[in-house]
């Protein structure tokens, strides 16, 4: 495995042992270099981290090993890492680590982490999202040109509701997520309701094209906009973050006019320095602004009032939610009259 190295990153040293392991045998790329690639892209992966809690997605022997996902910080993580108490939707809660420097990132990938998945809140207010977070998840029978097709018309409606800005980038594999920076002061809630308002509008527009039924026997090959993704507890991929695939791709964080004409395949471990390198962060601006609910959610009440459309399924592990529908798939519920699902 060779013998552990030391890495340099503001003014700390991280230990890297073991850093010939292999971590994705199909390209060869060891332990090392997923430490070199977090390195060479640290000023982005940091913007998308700083001050948020974050689960770590961990394979210790590589991306064909045995994974899990660290909600809580370990027990052997540096006191120079601050955390924040988070509270999950069964009412436990934990200490998550909150990055705010490139030896955090650099730490964890010393532990095995391919990906981050930050909360969409910061540290000093971890109940009020400052994110929007948009899934645009491609189902069987749709591929990535289907997410792109999606993603632009997704742009319209935002401007449209508020002159809402997203900022788009690659899953890491076949979908696209849309982040709009917003005010920290609704609820998750709120917020969710706000991305079932957008879901909803989309669906109108593009119906043989999107949907965001939760359940999938209703899905057909439609985009999915994943609106339960805005939910406490539920977390996207950060921008840059390497994902467990043989490939070793990245989730890309993209300028809207590279949306159809870059592919998700185009950015790896191996290509993403390279392009950082050049173009930079092409979201360092997304921190520069923090948009307005509030045209979202009049649409949300403007949707329940004129058309009876409230709230949607949460996930199963969740507790029932005020408002919520029967949480059943329609195959399984019981018919009227029925005494048998």
């Amino acid at each position: 495995m060779g013998d552990a190295v030391e890495l340099e990153a503001g003014g700390r040293t991280v230990r890297l042992s073991s850093p010939d392991k292999i971590f994705f045998p199909e390209r060869g790329f060891t332990k090392l270099d997923l430490a070199r690639y977090y390195q060479a892209v640290a000023p982005g992966i940091l913007r998308a981290l700083r001050n948020r809690p974050t689960t770590l997605e961990r394979y210790p022997d590589g991306v064909t090993g045995e994974n899990f996902f660290q909600k809580r910080a370990p027990k052997n993580m540096p006191d120079w890492i601050p955390t924040a108490h988070i509270t999950f939707p069964s009412g436990r809660s934990a200490d998550e680590m909150c990055p705010t420097e490139e030896a955090a990132v650099l730490w964890a990938a010393q532990f095995g982490t391919l990906t981050f998945h930050p909360w969409p809140v910061r540290r000093d207010d971890v109940d009020s999202p400052d994110e929007l977070r948009i899934d645009l998840d491609p189902q069987p029978g749709t591929d990535y040109d289907d997410a792109v097709r999606a993603a632009h018309e997704l742009r319209s409606v935002l401007d449209e509701f508020g002159g809402l800005r997203g900022w788009p980038k690659t899953s890491g594999g076949r979908g696209l997520h849309v982040f709009v920076p917003i005010e920290p002061r609704w609820t998750f809630t709120q917020v969710r309701r706000a991305a079932i308002a957008v879901g909803r509008e989309m669906e109108r527009r593009m119906p043989d094209h999107v949907t965001i039924k939760w359940w999938k026997e209703e899905r057909g090959e439609r985009i999915f906009l994943d609106y339960n993704q805005t939910a406490r507890d539920r977390t996207i991929a950060s921008a840059y973050s390497v994902r467990p695939r043989p490939h070793a791709p990245v989730s890309a964080p993209l300028r809207w006019e590279e949306v159809g004409e870059a592919h998700p395949q185009d950015f790896d471990l191996a290509t993403m320095p390279a392009r950082f390198a050049e173009l930079g962060d092409v979201h360092a601006d997304m921190d520069d602004h923090a948009f307005s609910l509030e045209p979202l959610l009049e649409l949300a009440r403007k949707d329940e009032h004129d058309h009876g459309l409230g709230d949607l399924p949460y996930p199963p592990e969740y507790p029932k939610m005020p408002g919520e529908p029967k949480r059943v798939q329609p195959s399984r519920a019981r018919k009227p009259g029925s005494t048998t699902p």
